[in-house]
């Protein structure tokens, strides 16, 4: 398992530096964060996204159908001295927030969904008047869209692109990895409900007379070229024969380098706007 998934206060913490450096700046965009303004996160884990809002004078809330992660988000706000509210919850289930929120963050949980359309379609039920959805997940064509660095083993939880081997193979090599069954079915799970760029953009398609926007949802892709570089730069740094070997810390730092370096492609690109290269889905309900 890759150090970030055990130690759960310094995911938290990755999580909440993430949300300050890119989501934040980027949602602002379109959406100005200002004190006061109802925020829910579907999905919170930790609550590490929420942070940075809470600390700009936000009203939070965090919905996550695992108590072990709400217990830890209410314990690491606290210690932060940030003010939030968290319920373990099918955010379906929750009464009384119809129309209350100005922003909803949807950060690596499309994945985790069979009936995607029925959830996204479902999100305008807790939108305040021009409220705004934020949504971002990890690509199932980018090297670990599988989730697989939840894995226990070093060498499975980082080798990339393993979880696009045909379902039987993919589930052989976890189980000769040794992994644990709830990981192993976990895994599965998502291989079922992987979210490729193909699918959501045919979902956003499907569902865009829902979508009430002043422009037509422009649906874009990086260019080839952009692509290229970014394959390039991930091949010379994780080129397969140094990391089977390499330390795990060292991987560990020349990985986040990576990472940073290439963060703006991290899952798809959806926007309102006529901008290139853009990787975030943030759309109105109107």
């Amino acid at each position: 398992m890759q150090y970030r998934q055990s130690d759960r206060k310094l995911y938290f913490h990755e999580l909440s530096t993430t949300s300050q450096k890119y989501f934040i700046p980027y949602i602002e965009k379109y959406k100005e964060i200002t004190h006061g303004i109802n925020v829910l996160e579907i999905g919170c884990g930790d609550g590490g996204n929420l942070l940075p809002f809470s600390k700009k004078g936000c009203n939070t809330l965090g919905v996550d159908l695992a108590e072990c992660r709400i217990s830890d988000a209410k314990k690491f706000f606290h210690e932060a001295n940030a003010a939030g509210e968290f319920f373990a919850s099918d955010i379906f289930d929750i009464k009384g927030k119809d129309g209350l929120f100005d922003l909803i963050i949807c950060h690596d949980v499309l994945e985790h969904i069979e009936n995607k359309s029925f959830f996204i379609s479902s999100l305008k039920r807790f939108l305040a008047p021009r409220g705004v959805v934020f949504i971002s997940f990890p690509a199932w064509q980018m090297p670990f869209g599988g989730h697989q660095q939840i894995c226990r083993g070093k060498f499975l939880s980082h080798l990339p692109w393993f979880h696009l081997l045909p379902k039987i193979l993919y589930e052989s090599l976890l189980k000769l990895g040794r992994e644990k069954e709830d990981t192993i079915k976990e895994l599965l799970s998502i291989k079922k409900t992987k979210c490729p760029i193909e699918l959501f953009e045919k979902l956003i398609e499907k569902l865009h007379p829902m979508v009430s926007t002043n422009k037509p949802l422009k649906v874009l892709e990086c260019t080839s070229s952009v692509r290229q570089a970014i394959f390039s730069k991930l091949t010379s740094h994780l080129l397969v024969p140094v990391w089977l070997v390499m330390p795990t810390k060292l991987y560990s730092t020349i990985h986040r380098q990576v990472l940073s370096t290439v963060f703006k492609l991290r899952m798809f690109i959806i926007t309102l706007m006529q901008e290139r290269n853009l990787i975030f889905v943030l759309y109105k309900m109107d």
